[in-house]
């Protein structure tokens, strides 16, 4: 009796994430449903012990597809599952996002996303990153803008918000990615062709000065970055912009590249 006694205090002093309700809970293309009567999906990271705390990218996904692709998709679970980060994927209504202007119901309901996942998973609040891709890349610019104060990093591909936008709140780091040739969410050029344009806003409003030219890299032989980098913002800030020739696409090794500095690893691919 004494030893079923000892067990049972043991099972209720262990917290209620480490016994293991993350193996049973919504994975993949299984949605975890909320009482908004909204949902979202999530991947955690392999070889995950169960207890230590997790570092969080939100991914929105881009548009007429659903949370079950990114958490699915090479180039965006591939990243996280590897580099022990948990990847969370809002649905967006119609398979779409709202993000043309502050009044919108989707940053409300991607904070109440991130709340819910704390209740399952251990998460490292320092470490929450926010990502999309197209349609997703902007409404992950919106939901910076909106409720970005607490955000460690904006992780962006190919999707802006108009550059005069005025933002209330910004993430402690912009790090966006876009290509010349992208002809569906066209990238921004500026005034003569000017290709730092499409983080124009996060530059003015980080009170930024003159960009540094990082020069180029790779993750696979076929496309090349050019980074520039504002590394001198009067907020304390950072902006980061990777430019290639290509069009509207997630670059190969382009978010486990972001991870991989964000979290202080050594890069590796994929």
């Amino acid at each position: 009796m004494k030893i079923i006694a000892f067990l049972i205090a043991a099972l209720f002093a262990i917290p209620a994430y480490a016994m293991g309700p993350w193996k049973d809970a919504c994975q993949l293309d299984v949605p975890c449903e909320l009482p908004s009567g909204r949902s979202y999906h999530v991947k955690a990271p392999d070889d995950w012990d169960g207890e230590t705390p997790l570092p969080v990218l939100m991914h929105f996904h881009g548009w007429m597809r659903t949370g079950a692709l990114p958490v699915q998709h090479q180039r965006i679970s591939g990243a996280t599952r590897r580099r022990g980060v948990l990847l969370v994927a809002p649905n967006g209504n119609g398979k779409s996002w709202d993000f043309w202007d502050d009044a919108t119901d989707d940053v409300p309901f991607a904070a109440e996303v991130l709340a819910d996942v704390a209740k399952t998973y251990p998460v490292d609040q320092s470490r929450i990153y926010v990502s999309g891709y197209s349609y997703g890349s902007a409404m992950a610019w919106r939901y910076v803008c909106e409720n970005g104060n607490d955000v460690a990093a904006l992780i962006a591909v190919s999707g802006t918000l108009r550059q005069n936008v005025i933002c209330p709140q910004g993430p402690r780091e912009i790090r966006h990615v876009h290509g010349t040739n992208d002809t569906v969410m066209d990238f921004p050029f500026g005034q003569g062709g000017d290709t730092t344009y499409p983080v124009a806003l996060w530059r003015e409003q980080f009170k930024c000065g003159q960009g540094r030219d990082a020069g180029p890299w790779n993750a696979v032989d076929f496309l090349t970055f050019q980074r520039t980098v504002w590394d001198n913002c009067e907020s304390g800030q950072k902006v980061t912009l990777d430019v290639h020739p290509g069009g509207h696409f997630i670059p190969h090794g382009w978010i486990a590249r972001q991870l991989d500095e964000l979290l202080g690893l050594e890069n590796s691919y994929p």
